[in-house]
């Protein structure tokens, strides 16, 4: 290469040398200039991490019903970068599952897990929010929920209960048994004089048929069919009902549930603490719930099938279906009390007659939309 090619080579070469130093020197002093007060002021802001610690009312060990929640504490802390965590308290490890409700609400504790017919005793009527006797169905009753006024009243009702809790739709579950009983039911006059443990608005039913009704929580139902101090119960879904092991007592499993065709969750947090926590916190709280509330339906309805017929097969339960005739009777008792109800209580009334209204609509959707079910298969 000869002398004058050399020269501008070296010159090139001294060229690239400096404008790529140049960059280099340009992109450290932007990355500098960023990391200064704007980016000390975003980081900053950045939210405080929040843990959730949330008493439940179900164990966990129950499909649907506890185990929604521990699918979101599983979950929440990864999805939100750290920035939320929970950890969930089984029934009665931190509060009672009947005290959730006031124990969110004066900050003894700042989340709580539960339905919201576990409040009935100081909101009448809150069960409506929770499950319906003769429906709606899950569907329904979410499209109600989040696109209708259902979670404005819902809120609604704990605000002028005076509660200082913000409620957000936290899992749902489809139809559960009508009930086991030692003995078959096959006319009103055989639930008199029964004691019974039913939920909600259904139960308010029964008590009109001559049923002596008491709540108790999951835990307490075995020991005492065992004892003797109730004679049925109604709980949940077969796959719930089996873990809690009804069928070792009483051998009777009725069908349809007509007071509760479909059963709603609630994720309660406290209203100061939900009001300090960022837009971020807030939605991915709320989107959680709303991924649980479908994994939770997918489960549940999974499952129930197989236990069905292993009850029949293995466990020597007869699956029994209301006639026309008995359902009706229910249909009637729950009409005296959903008027009742609404005489006596405003935030009933309001949110019943919304409902009532909202269903007027669906229902042309529902009867044109989809097949008729199939007869259930004998026993």
């Amino acid at each position: 290469m000869n002398p004058k090619a050399m020269n501008q080579c070296t010159i090139v070469l001294f060229a690239i040398i400096f404008l790529t130093t140049g960059l280099i020197a340009g992109c450290g002093e932007s990355e500098q200039k960023a990391a200064t007060p704007e980016a000390t002021a975003e980081k900053a802001a950045a939210p405080e991490k929040v843990l959730l610690k949330v008493p439940i009312c179900f164990a966990t060990s129950l499909p649907g019903l506890g185990s929604t929640i521990k699918w979101i504490e599983d979950r929440i802390e990864i999805a939100s970068n750290g920035s939320v965590a929970m950890k969930v308290y089984e029934p009665g490890k931190l509060v009672a599952p009947f005290e959730i409700l006031e124990a969110v609400s004066s900050g003894k504790v700042n989340a709580g897990y539960g339905i919201s017919g576990y409040w009935e005793g100081k909101i009448p009527g809150a069960s409506i929010f929770s499950t319906v006797p003769f429906g709606p169905e899950a569907g329904e009753f979410l499209a109600w929920m989040w696109y209708g006024n259902g979670l404005k009243l819902y809120q609604k009702m704990y605000d002028e209960a005076g509660f200082n809790v913000h409620v957000i739709p936290c899992g749902i579950i489809a139809p559960e048994t009508s009930g086991w009983f030692d003995k078959p039911i096959n006319s009103v006059e055989d639930l008199k004089g029964l004691k019974m443990r039913f939920y909600g608005l259904g139960g308010k039913a029964m008590q009109k048929l001559g049923v002596s009704v008491s709540l108790l929580p999951g835990g307490e139902i075995f020991p005492a069919l065992e004892k003797g101090a109730i004679d049925a119960t109604e709980f949940s879904m077969p796959a719930i009902d089996a873990r809690l092991g009804f069928y070792k007592v009483v051998k009777n499993n009725y069908f349809p549930g007509w007071h509760q065709q479909a059963t709603l969750f609630e994720l309660l947090i406290n209203k100061d603490v939900w009001n300090g926590l960022s837009d971020s916190q807030k939605m991915i709280i709320e989107m959680m719930c709303t991924a649980a509330t479908a994994d939770s339906f997918a489960y549940t309805e999974a499952i129930q099938g197989d236990v069905i017929k292993e009850n029949v097969e293995k466990r020597g339960v007869k699956i029994h279906y209301w006639s026309d005739e008995m359902l009706d009777a229910f249909r009637k008792a729950w009409e005296e009390v959903a008027a009742e109800l609404s005489s006596q209580s405003p935030m009933f009334k309001e949110a019943w007659e919304d409902l009532s209204q909202f269903r007027s609509n669906y229902k042309f959707w529902q009867t044109y939309g989809f097949l008729p079910r199939p007869k259930p298969p004998t026993n």
